[in-house]
């Protein structure tokens, strides 16, 4: 069968963002016969430094571990590898990885391994958030990859996708650029089917939009399209857009840098905030309380502030840090429900720091996880 041409995508203006996720493929690092290639990586790296010296943040997603490893070992991809043998791959692989990333910048880039369970668990999840964030302030360029040495079931299908996506609501990005080998997003296989036609704009990923996804594109990558649309769309249940397009074209790469597209974009259904409010508001809360007094209550309602040590009174039941709790208020007037939130700390030590300043947090647990006891980005009012 003679491959169909893909029909072009149309240049579209691209959304102002602040904070993005760079999901990188390994079908666009990985070399012509093993190992990894910097062909496609430096017009992204340039993209990137582009971003970064016009104020914007980056966080890159990048496959490619278990392909360099390959490449130290001259071994070809085999179809049903142990996993094992896949595992100790990425091990060897990962530091060629990182160091090839590291060639085109002139700050330090820092690794990140992460797993699924790590981002499910809300205190892990905390954790990789503090340290992400940390990264940037300190003016890192964060590179994420999925921790596939010690995975099991993570190690699957498109995993750095949905990694990515994750990310993105991990560090409260404002869009997830997904760089792959292809143009976009197309109502058929452009490979193989004639007439398929480019969809520009997504405002909502139905059903009928996953039909149209195919499998893996590449023998290299794990990825298909169809875990392009489940990152998006968990990008898209976070309030992030989502930007689909080809990473081998040094045109197409070039324009994002001077705010284009060419590509696919997913909206969102809302935005970042209300996406967020509403998790806070909806997921379930662990018993006990976190107790206030009346200034805390009135700072947090009318202020937007977080809530410090210095305005709570207590801590009621068990609850562990990176727990969602209700915060108290009683008075006088007795007791109201006044918002919940995720705890930076346990029940008990917040009340071994209740009433004492920010400051004395460390000196009185022999540790700070910050001084906030909850975050105002981690709190919805009730």
């Amino acid at each position: 069968m003679t491959p169909a041409s893909p029909l072009p995508f149309a240049e579209q203006p691209l959304p102002a963002w602040r904070r993005a996720v760079l999901k990188v493929g390994s079908s666009l690092l990985a070399g012509e016969g093993e190992g990894l290639s910097p062909r496609h990586a430096l017009n992204l790296a340039q993209f990137v430094s582009s971003s970064i010296a016009a104020g914007r943040e980056v966080v890159i997603v990048s496959s490619g571990a278990v392909a360099a490893g390959r490449g130290l070992l001259h071994r070809k991809p085999q179809a049903g590898a142990a996993m094992a043998e896949r595992q100790a791959l990425a091990a060897l692989g990962q530091a060629q990885l990182i160091a090839l990333w590291q060639r085109f910048f002139d700050r330090p880039v820092a690794q990140v391994l992460l797993t699924h369970d790590d981002l499910r668990n809300r205190r892990r999840y905390l954790n990789a958030r503090a340290t992400l964030q940390e990264l940037l302030a300190l003016g890192a360029l964060p590179v994420v990859n999925e921790n596939d040495t010690v995975s099991v079931d993570e190690l699957k299908l498109g995993d750095n996708d949905n990694l990515a996506a994750v990310v993105a609501a991990l560090v409260d990005a404002d869009a997830l650029f997904i760089a792959t080998d292809i143009d976009g997003f197309y109502t058929a296989n452009p490979r193989t089917q004639v007439g398929a036609q480019p969809i520009l704009d997504v405002e909502a990923l139905t059903p009928e939009f996953f039909a149209m996804a195919g499998g893996a594109g590449s023998g290299v990558g794990t990825g298909g399209m169809h875990t392009k649309l489940e990152a998006a769309a968990k990008a898209a249940a976070a309030g992030i857009e989502t930007f689909l397009f080809n990473g081998t074209q040094a045109g197409t790469v070039s324009a994002l840098a001077r705010g284009a597209l060419i590509g696919t974009r997913f909206r969102p259904a809302q935005n970042r905030l209300a996406a967020r409010k509403y998790w806070l508001r909806n997921v379930p809360v662990e018993a006990g309380a976190i107790v206030v007094d009346a200034g805390a209550a009135n700072a947090m309602g009318q202020k937007g502030a977080s809530l410090l040590p210095g305005g709570v009174t207590t801590a009621e039941g068990d609850f562990r840090r990176g727990d969602m709790v209700e915060l108290v208020l009683r008075d006088d007037a007795g007791e109201r429900r006044i918002a919940r939130g995720v705890s930076q700390y346990s029940a008990v030590d917040i009340r071994r720091i209740a009433r004492r300043h920010s400051r004395e947090i460390e000196g009185i647990l022999g540790y700070t996880y910050g001084e906030n006891v909850v975050h105002r980005d981690d709190l919805v009012l009730l």
